[in-house]
C-alpha cells in the first residue's frame, strides 16, 4: 500500500447556507475545474460503526449523490493532511551501529 493511499484530508469550511462550520474527510483535494478560486474535494470518507454522529449523518445524506464538492477558497478554513506515518528508511550500509574507540585507549 502506498503512502498516498494511507493518508486523507480533513477539510473544514464555513457553509454558505447557514454560516455553520462543517468538517469533512476525503481522500482527494485538488484544484477545481471551475477556476482558480475553487478547490475540488472528492472520495469522501465517513465513519461506519454502531455509534451515530448526527452531524456526520446529515452531511452524509447531503453529499450522498455528490461526486465532487467544489468549495470557494474564501469558505475554506483549513485543510489538514492526516494518516499513518510512512515506513522508516532502512539503509543496507548503515553505520549508525559503529562504536568509536577513543584514540588514547590501549588495546
Amino acid at each position: 500500500m502506498s503512502a498516498a493511499s494511507r493518508s486523507w484530508y480533513v477539510v473544514t469550511w464555513r457553509d454558505h447556507r447557514d454560516g455553520s462550520v462543517q468538517t469533512l474527510r476525503a481522500r482527494t483535494v485538488e484544484d477545481s475545474s471551475l477556476g482558480l478560486s475553487f478547490v475540488a474535494i472528492r472520495d469522501f470518507l465517513f465513519e461506519s460503526g454502531p455509534i451515530v454522529n448526527p452531524a456526520e449523518e446529515a452531511l452524509r445524506s447531503r453529499l450522498e449523490k455528490v461526486r465532487t464538492l467544489h468549495l470557494s477558497l474564501y469558505a475554506i478554513l483549513s485543510v489538514e493532511e492526516v494518516g499513518e506515518d510512512p515506513p522508516a528508511l532502512v539503509f543496507t550500509n548503515d553505520k549508525a551501529a559503529l562504536q568509536l574507540v577513543p584514540p588514547d585507549s590501549k588495546p
